[in-house]
């Protein structure tokens, strides 16, 4: 018989009946473990240990996963490059361009057989120039050609850093895996069928599983059921446990029976999958059936039949918005669509969208115009006034100023701004990496930029999580260092080694440090490390007792949460029962009726001593910033009963948690350090000078908050600012029905510095009513920072959520936006200064490209007006416009923020986004261009004594004149590259040049690139080679740009009026954001002006924040745990639902029905049925959490 590391290959339970095993819940479940002999037998079966768990051998873990499969869902597939260059062509502009140069190409060899005409003819062209003709056309196509490759590049590499990043962070999430009798933390994928697991609260489960022993237990599931209520879990009634379903309270082991494809989530994923894949193809075969009708019929079959061939390319979350769209999409005057539960766009896509629409709106009516002026002139000029007949190859000059009307208009809508913003994001995310943010949303890191207000946790963000005991009180006595144990009364010792040593998470552990020198490890909670560690100061081992005292005997353990702010476990004792007591000291003194007095005697513990023990002791230890934690114990006992006992005569009811906890005897006072983190104060003395107000936001008492708030500079004793307890900050915001009030939340909140002893529920009143409040003028922009499982909903209502990378429960990151990796306060300013960099460098590129655009298209304009004909060629404008927007936004996208990014307030929401500085400088450079290239155009032949390139036919050589303006216009824009890295009116242009290579490698590339284009571009880019004079000419001009520039920057900004500044206003919250990310309305088509310049802010869009790269948009480590991926399923199953009609019905719910167990666990909790469109309500598997934010969602 075949073996694997000497035991049997062959298992006792097979993958079918583990997958069967899993589809059931409850009752039901017990009866088929039972069944299958119990847990311990199950766990025989699969040659598994319930207390060593696996040995850890590769052998083993190889053959599990060849036989129960591995713990990953197989991603997407890449776009392949070919995809990408596809994507890159579907451009509207660069089709134009195509088709124009295409037609171009075709009338240069066409010859009419009328070609015997007068010489003079201009329609006629002589052999010399007629083999010139076909050059245009090409050069406009390899153009064209390389600007695809170039957008599909970018694309590509960029795809591939996401998903790098994407797969690093994935190995980053481990998982407490007991191997070889050993605890260890494993990464996700790693997990086998056979694993034994450690649950705790705040996980978010990484596979499926039943409960070996459990502790108080509740999960969330749902994000597998959409029940919101927490479901109680325990060996003995419903054991079964589930892959991406939260831990919301308690703790356990769990024996791992299903992982990847074949646990629970996995299933629906891979039917949800193929289902959609199976409605595409129908779609398609309808498409190409409805177009045959028409065709047949040659009249419309009805509106219907457009909305269910509705391409749904990449926004399969537009419609989520509207879970409850579940039907064939109706007439828009139907209802509005329900507010989006995304948070709104941020201030910088605002008012770029914005921007993009009315620029774009801007540039078509002036290529429309060229065009028109164009033809109206050449048709007046031959057929009116020379009055010659038609002839078939005027056909060219018509396409010919096409062309040029086209060229305008791809001047005139900024492709560069996109990329530079995809860049100038993409590039701060990897720099952000280094200084410990890892960021999971693109649009948070800028929106960091515009920050007003963070409120931060205390413990472990603002100081250094590693806690100590410094003082204890015991028995009346007062140590400010560790006591002696032989001092100590030896019960009150022995009790209170025990209660610290059992009534703790056992994943809490002190481990001796990697580094010889350094101060041991603490692993687990680090408030109960501190505790174990005073264990280990008085000489004793917790280990010893936790191996007297397993988890397996507990007899009920009531976990530590925010509302007790207590943990409490009852161990059996001496033929009763012992209940252990630790937690937040006058909480637990509350419900204390003994103490160890004098000498260890036993004293009751009346209201005035303790009134006596908060002055003196407690309160004191708080001022000095210690975490006061009280121990305390009581016994439960069958035989006669002590003064501080209870005598019981059958097992007590646990479930009455008020009486059991109560009349407790305290054993000890603790006074827990936990260090201001050094470099903290600094890093909050920035934010004040940037603009930002740092709260405090703790569980801790308020004299232990405001203790640790002066000390990092929150608060300075003399200001006049409130530190509030959680109880008075709620009776002063709710109204007497017990109601926030806005009104009552706006008196508080700005004068707020501290709020104590809170809730995770003020936490999240306290940002809602921030971001809410109409109070001042620019509504604030609120960063949070959270590390519990309760922090979620607070992490998901801020403009930016920190999670924290360390201490941080598995919820808290799935619901942030940038998680911290070192939880250091510190490293949240180095986030707003990359985040400010990000909309400063946006601001020089924007600078720097209206300048091109303005210019080039006045240029145009005037040039076809005047002379009947563009000083600037469709291919040289091309090479302006694409080649250098393009290597210009990734310039200038890579600035290295500075220091001073952080001497000035935020912009906020209203400031406008291209200030009068930066408008004073568009124009000031866009007079000096226009005034010289119009100067060398009228009569610049006379002054450099050259022949006049003015009023040439069609098709002529190139002329020297026209090249030397094509030539100044590129060298005054690209010094102009460099006058445009200043937006705030500094002098000093080159300050910090040489800090950024690629700044300068790709300045020096363009103008080697433009030397060669003039020198031999010849007929392909028209121009002709110029001599040194005339080079020195154009350098002289361009170079004049620097010089021009000190002279824009002299004149007073106040000077010049308000409205020339941009984009000031709040930003059109409710504009409809283009884009796949979220739709408004589908059922309005976007008006075809709209579509066509919003071209390439939709690849803003879907680069930034949804489509393209919103699948690599790094969701945080748990995509294996398929949280990600049942994103991607569900939702496009969603989107199937509604806008295809009814054409999805058949797959899904064939896909579906085969699934009948699967339909069994759903129905338990949420009535999913299969039978009708009707029943399966996308809504009842909520999205929303499986994907644990909203911006991660993804299309399949």
């Amino acid at each position: 018989m075949a073996t694997v590391e000497g035991r049997p290959a062959q298992y006792g339970v097979s993958l079918r009946q583990l997958r069967e095993l899993m589809e059931t819940r409850g009752a039901e479940g017990l009866a088929k473990i039972n069944a299958l002999g119990g847990p311990q037998e199950l766990c025989k079966k699969l040659y598994t240990s319930p207390t060593d768990g696996l040995s850890g051998s590769k052998a083993d873990l190889q053959h599990r996963r060849e036989v129960f499969g591995s713990n990953l869902i197989p991603p997407k597939p890449p776009k392949t490059f070919l995809t990408l260059v596809w994507e890159a062509l579907q451009d509207v502009t660069l089709i134009i361009l195509e088709v124009a140069a295409v037609v171009s190409l075709g009338l240069s060899f066409y010859k009419p057989s009328d070609d015997d005409s007068d010489i003079d003819d201009p329609g006629h062209l002589d052999e010399e120039e007629g083999h010139y003709q076909w050059i245009e056309g090409l050069a406009i196509l390899i153009s064209v050609i390389v600007v695809v490759i170039v957008t599909a590049f970018n694309d590509y590499t960029k795809e591939r850093q996401f998903r790098g990043l994407q797969s690093r962070i994935e190995g980053e999430h481990k998982f407490a895996v007991i191997r070889g009798n050993e605890v260890n933390q494993v990464p996700i994928s790693e997990i086998v069928v056979g694993d034994v697991c450690q649950i705790k609260y705040g996980d978010l489960l990484p596979a499926d599983g039943i409960l070996m022993q459990s502790n108080d237990l509740k999960i969330d599931e749902s994000s597998l059921t959409g029940e919101s209520d927490h479901v109680k879990k325990g060996e003995s009634f419903d054991p079964m446990v589930l892959s991406g379903t939260h831990v919301m309270e308690g703790s356990g082991k769990m024996l791992v029976t299903a992982v990847g494809v074949n646990s629970q989530a996995g299933i629906i994923f891979t039917l949800l999958g193929a289902a959609v894949e199976s409605q595409d193809k129908q779609i398609k075969q309808m498409k190409k059936e409805a177009k045959k009708q028409r065709k047949e019929q040659r009249k419309s079959i009805g509106g219907g039949d457009e909305d269910v061939t509705l391409p749904a390319s990449g926004n399969s979350h537009g419609n989520h918005a509207r879970p409850d769209d579940n039907h064939v999409p109706a007439p828009a005057s139907d209802k509005p669509a329900p507010e989006s539960h995304k948070k709104e766009k941020s201030v910088l896509q605002a008012k770029l969208t914005k921007l993009a629409i009315q620029i774009g709106y801007a540039g078509s009516t002036i290529a429309v115009l060229t065009v028109i002026i164009l033809v109206i002139q050449f048709s007046v000029t031959t057929f009116v006034t020379e009055g010659k007949p038609w002839r078939a190859t005027y056909i060219n000059h018509f396409v010919k100023h096409l062309i040029i009307g086209v060229t305008v208009l791809v001047v005139a809508v900024p492709e560069g701004l996109p990329l530079a913003v995809t860049l100038s994001l993409a590039y701060s995310v990897k720099k952000m990496m280094k200084d410990n943010n890892l960021v999971r949303h693109l649009d948070a890191c800028e929106t960091m930029g515009n920050a007003t207000a963070i409120c931060s946790d205390k413990t472990g963000t603002l100081t250094t999580n590693r806690m100590t005991v410094v003082q204890s009180y015991i028995c009346e006595k007062l140590c400010k260092v560790t006591p002696n144990y032989r001092d100590l009364p030896s019960d009150v010792a022995e009790t209170l080694v025990e209660a610290i040593s059992v009534n703790s998470a056992f994943t809490s552990r002190i481990m001796p440090s990697l580094d010889p020198t350094g101060p041991p490890m603490q692993v687990g909670n680090k408030t109960e490390c501190a505790l174990l560690g005073f264990v280990l100061g008085l000489g004793q081992s917790y280990e010893a007792v936790r191996e007297r005292h397993t988890e397996e005997s507990f007899t009920r353990v009531y976990t530590f949460n925010s509302v007790r702010k207590s943990m409490s476990t009852v161990i059996p004792y001496k033929g009763g029962y012992r209940l252990y007591t630790k937690g937040a000291s006058e909480i637990v003194m509350k419900k204390c009726s003994f103490i160890y007095g004098h000498e260890g005697r036993l004293e009751k513990f009346t209201k005035d001593m303790q009134d006596r023990l908060v002055r003196q002791v407690i309160e004191p230890m708080a001022c000095d910033g210690l975490r006061t934690i009280s121990v305390a114990y009581r016994d439960f006992v069958p035989g006669k009963a002590e003064i501080n006992q209870v005598h019981i005569d059958q097992e007590p009811n646990w479930e009455d948690e008020e009486n059991i906890v109560n009349n407790l005897t305290c054993l000890c006072v603790v006074g827990i350090e936990d260090p201001v983190r050094p470099e903290v104060p600094e890093a909050i003395r920035k934010c004040q000078k940037a603009g930002i107000t740092v709260r405090m936001v703790t569980g801790d008492n308020v004299n232990t908050a405001r203790s640790i708030a002066v000390k990092c500079g929150i608060l300075k004793p003399t200001d006049d600012f409130l530190i509030l307890e959680g109880k008075e900050f709620n009776r002063r915001i709710r109204d007497a029905n017990g109601e926030v009030q806005q009104h009552l939340l706006d008196k508080v909140w700005p004068k707020l510095r501290v709020l104590a002893r809170s809730s995770p529920t003020d936490k999240y009143t306290l940002v809602k009513g921030m971001i809410d409040s109409k109070c001042q003028e620019t509504r604030e922009v609120v960063a949070v920072t959270g590390d519990g499982t309760n922090d979620g909903p607070a992490l998901k209502k801020a403009d930016v959520g920190f999670a924290m990378g360390i201490a941080g429960t598995d919820v808290a990151k799935e619901a942030s936006d940038i998680i911290l990796t070192d939880d250091n306060f510190s490293s949240i300013v180095k986030a707003v200064m990359w985040g400010r960099n990000v909309y400063d460098s946006i601001a020089k590129f924007l600078q720097f490209q209206l300048t091109v655009n303005v210019v080039a298209v006045i240029v145009a304009f005037i040039g076809a007006c005047a002379i009947q004909d563009s000083p600037l060629k469709a291919v040289q404008m091309l090479w302006v416009n694409l080649i250098m927007d393009t290597l210009a936004s990734l310039a200038l996208a890579t600035e290295m923020p500075t220091p001073d990014l952080l001497q000035r307030k935020p912009y906020g929401r209203t400031k406008p986004l291209i200030s009068r500085t930066m408008m004073k400088n568009i124009l000031g450079q866009a007079i000096y261009q226009l005034f010289i290239i119009f100067s060398l155009l009228f009569v610049g032949d006379r002054i450099l004594n050259i022949p006049s390139g003015r009023g040439k036919q069609l098709n002529t050589e190139p002329t020297a004149h026209f090249t030397i303006i094509f030539n100044t216009f590129v060298m005054m824009t690209l010094f102009n590259e460099i006058n445009a890295r200043k937006i705030h009116g500094q002098r000093n242009v080159f300050q910090g040049l040489f800090t950024n290579p690629i700044f300068y490698s790709i300045w020096i590339g363009t103008a080697l690139s433009q030397v060669v284009i003039i020198q031999f571009g010849g007929m392909a880019f028209s121009t002709a080679g110029l001599s040194i004079d005339q080079w020195l000419w154009c350098l002289f001009f361009g170079a004049g740009t620097l010089v021009w520039g000190q002279l824009v920057t002299s004149v007073p900004t106040r000077k010049i009026p308000k409205k020339l500044s941009w984009g000031r206003g709040q930003p059109d919250s409710s504009a409809s954001q283009p884009g796949p990310d979220y739709d408004s309305d589908l059922d309005k088509k976007p008006r075809a002006g709209q579509i066509l310049w919003i071209r390439g802010l939709t690849r803003l869009q879907t680069q930034v924040i949804g489509g393209e790269l919103q699948e690599r948009l790094i969701p945080v480590p748990y995509s294996k745990t398929s949280t990600d991926q049942a994103i991607r399923v569900v939702n496009a199953f969603r989107q199937g639902l509604d806008s295809r009609g009814s054409l999805a019905d058949a797959a899904l719910a064939e896909a579906l029905r085969k699934q009948t167990a699967l339909s069994k666990r759903f129905s338990h909790s949420s009535s999913v049925e299969y039978e009708t469109r009707d029943a399966l309500a996308p809504h009842d598997i909520d999205v929303e959490r499986l994907s644990s934010h909203s911006h991660t969602e993804t299309a399949v």
